[in-house]
């Protein structure tokens, strides 16, 4: 024989976040809590007519119960910098000799971020590590241009146009066809 539901206590309250609801996630909580106290319903057929686990439709279930037929507030998720080398602060600090060189006409060399890097953590890091920590601040690789600044492309077009490109057909050993035959 199944137990009995628990939960009366916040059946009341339950009812209330059926109909004032603004997730699916707290409609859901309150049917876990009312199905199986009005209906009789198993947490089987509970969470069947949910739509979710019998593990998932227990856990929504205890929540309301132990909230006292409240409603949680949105909890943090666990997104975030959990792995973290230096704190957002610590790195502003880190880079700044660094940005200051590169605000001073030098460049960025990742090669020396990422030995400095190595050093202040006494531990070796990925490469990988040092160029998100560049992205993260707003810095990207630069690619060299297509072509020189101090190109003069017009005279390159000139000379592509006058360069000739013999018209002689060569046969497929590479030697020139008698073309008095």
């Amino acid at each position: 024989m199944a137990r009995v539901a628990s939960g009366k206590e916040v059946l009341e309250q339950a009812k209330d976040l059926l109909v004032n609801a603004s997730t699916i996630e707290e409609l859901r909580q309150a049917q876990a809590v009312v199905l199986p106290l009005e209906l009789g319903l198993s947490m089987e057929q509970t969470a069947t007519a949910i739509g979710s686990s019998i593990g998932w439709a227990c856990q929504l279930r205890r929540r309301l119960i132990r909230n006292g037929g409240i409603r949680e507030t949105a909890r943090p998720t666990r997104g975030g910098r959990r792995r973290q080398n230096l704190s957002r602060e610590e790195e502003v600090i880190f880079l700044a000799p660094f940005i200051e060189k590169a605000a001073a006409g030098g460049i960025l060399i990742v090669s020396e971020i990422k030995q400095t890097l190595d050093a202040r953590l006494k531990r070796k890091t990925s490469l990988a590590a040092t160029y998100n920590l560049l992205h993260r601040h707003g810095w990207r690789k630069l690619a060299p241009d297509k072509r020189h600044p101090k190109a003069d492309v017009p005279a390159q077009d000139e000379w592509k146009k006058n360069f000739k490109i013999p018209s002689q057909k060569l046969t497929r050993r590479g030697k020139q066809k008698d073309s008095c035959a």
